[in-house]
């Protein structure tokens, strides 16, 4: 009985075995997500604050409507990357201790991604005005990996942070960041405090 329990399947399994023979299996490729980024195109944004920048026609520009919200604080979101630069500004009315004290705020901001951060690079830049502003660079997997602050050193404060609403890996988020990290320093460069004269 057991010998031709046998002979009926073996020519069962040699059907099997040459049917799955024919094809080759490959794993897949490790893929990244696709970016159709669109060519930057800016136009000024006022909103009724005590500066006014270029701001991408990708990207809506909005008060912050959080809770913890002061006055003239700006969110710049990118739906369709699912990220937004937060920006916060501090008016300084000329006390050099609140300028002192928002310079060290935002650089312990920064700092405090030493732990996960694979490097953390800054950089000076100019805008129209001859002002300057201090650019940081994360690298690793960071929560926040373009933050920036920039000030007249007497009247105004301002820092801004790129955030994305993803779990997505940043190396695969590469594209995007560069994308955004292009803007802001576009917003940079054309940033004007109205009061200037």
């Amino acid at each position: 009985m057991k010998r031709r329990k046998i002979q009926f399947l073996f020519p069962f399994l040699v059907l099997v075995l040459s049917f799955s023979c024919e094809s080759t299996w490959q794993p897949k490729e490790r893929g990244y997500d696709r970016f159709d980024l669109p060519e930057p195109r800016y136009r000024e944004y006022d909103g009724g604050h005590p500066f006014v920048f270029e701001v991408s026609e990708s990207a809506i520009a909005c008060p912050d409507s959080s809770r913890l919200t002061e006055p003239h604080w700006v969110n710049i979101k990118y739906p369709f990357l699912e990220a937004e630069v937060r920006l916060t500004y501090k008016p300084l009315n000329g006390d050099m201790k609140k300028l002192n004290q928002h310079i060290e705020d935002a650089r312990k901001l920064v700092n405090k991604h030493n732990v996960k951060a694979y490097g953390i690079e800054e950089t000076k830049i100019k805008n129209a005005s001859g002002q300057t502003a201090i650019v940081f660079g994360l690298t690793g997997q960071v929560p926040t990996q373009f933050q920036f602050y920039t000030t007249d050193s007497s009247r105004h404060f301002l820092r801004g942070a790129l955030y994305f609403q993803t779990a997505t890996e940043n190396d695969s988020l590469a594209p995007a960041i560069g994308y955004i990290s292009r803007d802001m320093l576009h917003l940079l460069k054309t940033l004007k405090w109205k009061d200037d004269k």
